[in-house]
């Protein structure tokens, strides 16, 4: 129980990043950037003969790398619409994604018996009815911009999520373990990060200031133990993510809502609640 409180606890804790960044003057994507250093050096620490890598065949590792770089775009995008949309919304949004793994696993992967039934069909639905209901209500581009970036963090978290669990299983263990996967995936992110810094750096794009550097640790700290925490609460439950992570998930919701009501003063609006209350209904079905 433990390593699944610790686990939501990271990830909330990551939301509230965001939050606080506009407070400090931090700039948002530069500190995304840097933070994936921070995190692979955190993994390192945790299980130091985790170097070196064992790459698998030449495609998975294309997919491994490929991977890093797609956390690092959603990561961007969670920032970006955490400060547009607010940690309860951005929270719903990440958290409901888990409707394209099930829909993957369904329509093409087939792993692990999962059928067509009606809780899955209903649930679904209604998780694409939450990212409506959960988006603020605004007018004109606003509206636009805000439901926009809903969408792109639904979609983003899911495609990376679905090709997480789809190379986990298949290469993990000849990676070296869950650690040593994790952090070739890093690797790719940090890759990725570096080019980004150098090709924003040479356009003026971001601000380069002590508190966006520093705010890259209290990042990548909860960035890893996080996921780190998930992890070892999978393994607890013998790897059944279709318990673990539906439960995680509403944890998360609940959790960033609650933190985002009582320390942000964050507005929940009639509509936001009913996008939450369908959220949080349909991964319970998604759970049965």
């Amino acid at each position: 129980m433990i390593y699944f409180i610790l686990s939501v606890f990271f990830a909330i804790i990551l939301l509230v990043n965001f939050r606080m960044h506009a407070k400090f003057g931090v700039d948002t994507s530069l500190t995304i950037l840097l933070n994936y250093p921070i995190c692979f050096l955190t993994g390192w620490a945790v299980q130091p003969n985790a170097l070196p890598f064992h790459w698998p065949d030449m495609p998975y590792s294309l997919g491994m790398v490929a991977l890093g770089l797609g956390f690092v775009v959603t990561f961007l995008l969670t920032g970006f619409s955490t400060q547009k949309n607010g940690m309860a919304t951005t929270s719903l949004a990440n958290n409901i994604s888990l409707v394209i793994p099930v829909l993957f696993n369904l329509l093409i992967w087939n792993r692990g018996g999962v059928t067509w039934t009606w809780q899955i069909i209903v649930g679904l639905l209604l998780a694409f009815g939450a990212i409506y209901f959960c988006s603020p209500k605004m007018e004109g581009k606003g509206q636009n911009k805000s439901l926009t970036a809903l969408l792109l963090v639904f979609v983003g978290y899911g495609i990376t999520n679905t090709a997480f669990n789809f190379l986990n299983a298949e290469v993990a263990t000849e990676a070296g373990g869950t650690i040593p996967f994790m952090l070739m995936i890093v690797a790719g992110a940090v890759g990725a990060s570096v080019l980004e810094l150098i090709r924003g750096t040479m356009l003026g794009k971001f601000t380069w200031n002590k508190a966006s550097m520093l705010a890259a640790l209290p990042l990548g700290l909860p960035n890893f133990f996080s996921f780190y925490f998930l992890l070892k609460t999978l393994d607890y439950f013998g790897n059944n993510g279709a318990i673990v992570l539906p439960i995680f998930n509403i944890g998360v919701i609940v959790g960033s809502t609650a933190v985002a009501y009582v320390f942000f003063k964050e507005k929940i609006s009639g509509r936001q609640s009913i996008g939450i209350s369908l959220g949080c209904i349909a991964i319970v079905l998604l759970l049965l």
